[in-house]
């Protein structure tokens, strides 16, 4: 009998457990590959985990209610697809948890090839393009598939030599990543199922006993008597979207009993209230848990949107991926984090005169073009030094200090599309340096030949609107960042000039720095003190430096 692990896949960035709401199976029931097999609840979203592989539910590692850790077993899966008998599902749950590892006369000597990580914040990849047959012969690292997600397009190389025996995600079709998305039979015909067989090792006692099913009720019907009397409720935003499309009032919530963990109410919870709607009796005003459903911030952010009508003369143009990805993006930031903007002028009359009489050598000696971005991102690197505190990231109610400076250069794409390359490390690079990665950085941008490791790990954001002659802006943060800062355009301007001699009327160079933070962490001083200390910098420019 092959026994593999099923485990908890990844849920998102900054989510790192869930908690079981309830198994769509049973113990002895056969399940089909990406069947719904649970539904769990983060702090995010209440969404459906599909089976990792056919066969029987042979055993169940997690109960209804309890909270396993990303990467985690959660059940067992025979993946003969006979059902087990009562001998072997009582010893099951006596013995130890097999490694999931089988041999080729068991499963005929294939591994699965899973789709690797694409980048921060990027969950899934639509398939482009297989570049090997079922039954061509690869060889490990060899590229075998093109893939696509809102980030960027690229290659992923085969994990095994051996031969491509199955495509388990066809052309235009989404895989997420860690999941499957090939067979392959390799050279030495082992086979192996990447497992987590150390973390089931490492499951606490009191996780065990709750497998038993010992505590684990009675906990749960503590906590949901706690926040009744609280007068506190969650609701993710998939049963918040149910509830504004059925139109589902407050005074109806508050007669919805939430099974979920702490009383939150589960996508189950609802669908049952609504197969009943209409037969429940009122709430009086008086109960507690009326008082648990007043109107809140996030149940009005879940109204619906005004829809919009076409008229005669429109053109309708559907969203294309990435365009779709970049919009949730964006809507889920303003959501998040409450933006606030702080705006400083600042005089770059000496950057502008020591670019210009330098841009020239500078391309001589160094091969780049130099334009004036870079010398923005070393002031801004700079101020990041001055004030760590922005260099960071929100993760729910702890805070995250980067001690590594990545920043984010927003890159306009041919297409419309924005994408956002980041150089790692900028504090340790010179301004030639800068300037190199800067126009390299776009020129793969522009020419969609960006890896997924130059995508991820920003710290910092910078995009610079005044190349489309725009003088100032509000920039939306880059999530999880807490900082970004948008660069207006050059302008000659009249302006007060202090001499020892007396002030006079004289043509200066200005432009706006606008930046956008993170109310929740960064306060009006903090962000308002960066961004002028960016433009101190830019206005101290030394100009008789050396390129």
């Amino acid at each position: 009998m092959a026994i593999v692990e099923m485990v908890l896949p990844p849920m998102g960035e900054s989510v790192f457990e869930a908690t079981v709401n309830s198994w769509l199976k049973q113990v002895g029931e056969n399940i089909q590959q990406d069947e719904s097999l649970v539904e769990v609840a983060t702090d995010k979203v209440d969404t459906d985990v599909p089976a990792s592989h056919t066969g029987v539910l042979q055993e169940i590692l997690i109960q209804e209610g309890e909270v396993a850790q990303i990467g985690q077993p959660i059940a067992l899966i025979n993946t003969e697809g006979d059902a087990p008998t009562k001998s072997e599902s009582t010893a099951a749950k006596t013995a130890p948890a097999p490694v999931a590892e089988v041999n080729t006369s068991e499963a005929g000597g294939e591994i699965e090839m899973v789709l690797p990580p694409m980048g921060e914040s990027v969950f899934e990849a639509t398939v482009n393009n297989w570049l090997k047959a079922e039954g061509d012969s690869i060889e490990a690292d060899e590229s075998i598939v093109e893939v696509a997600t809102d980030k960027v397009d690229t290659e992923v190389p085969a994990s095994a030599s051996g031969v491509l025996t199955k495509i388990l995600v066809q052309e235009g079709e989404v895989a997420k990543i860690g999941s499957p998305i090939a067979l392959i039979k390799t050279a030495d015909g082992n086979t192996t199922v990447v497992t987590s067989s150390t973390k089931s090792e490492n499951i606490t006692e009191k996780q065990a006993e709750a497998v038993n099913g010992q505590d684990a009720p009675v906990q749960a019907t503590a906590s949901r008597t706690t926040l009744a009397e609280n007068g506190e409720r969650f609701y993710s935003p998939l049963v918040r979207s149910i509830i504004a499309k059925e139109n589902i009032s407050t005074q109806e919530l508050a007669q919805v009993n939430g099974t979920g963990l702490e009383g939150r109410v589960t996508k189950k919870d609802i669908m049952a209230y609504l197969q009943n709607r209409g037969q429940a009796k009122p709430v009086s005003q008086a109960a507690p848990v009326a008082k648990a459903v007043a109107p809140s911030a996030s149940a009005s952010n879940s109204a619906p949107l005004v829809k919009a009508s076409p008229m005669a003369n429109d053109e309708i143009v559907e969203m294309d991926r990435m365009r779709k990805m970049i919009a949730d993006r964006m809507v889920d930031s303003k959501r998040q984090a409450p933006h606030v903007t702080s705006f400083v002028e600042s005089d770059v009359t000496e950057v502008v005169n020591w670019r210009n009489a330098n841009k020239n050598p500078f391309q001589q000696r160094y091969k780049e073009k130099l334009t004036f971005t870079p010398i923005f991102v070393q002031a801004i690197v700079k101020a990041i030094q001055d004030y760590p505190a922005i260099n960071a990231s929100v993760d729910g109610d702890r805070i995250i200090m980067r001690k590594d400076i990545n920043i984010g250069i927003a890159v306009a794409l041919p297409s419309g599309n924005l994408i956002v390359p980041v150089i790692k490390n900028a504090d340790k690079l010179s301004l030639a340096g800068l300037a190199e990665k800067v126009n390299d950085l776009a020129k793969r941008a522009r020419e969609n030949k960006l890896t997924p490791d130059d995508l991820s790990g920003g710290t910092y954001t910078v995009s610079n609107i005044g190349s489309f002659g725009n003088i100032a802006g509000t920039p939306i943060i880059m999530q999880p960042q807490v900082a970004i800062m948008a660069l207006g355009s050059i302008q000659k301007k009249p302006a007060v000039v202090e001499t020892p001699q007396g002030d006079f009327i004289g043509i200066r160079q200005k432009m706006i720095l606008s930046h956008s933070y993170d109310h929740r962490v960064v306060d009006g001083q903090l962000g308002g003190l960066f961004v002028k200390r960016v433009s101190e910098y830019l206005e101290a420019w030394n100009k008789d430096v050396h390129i």
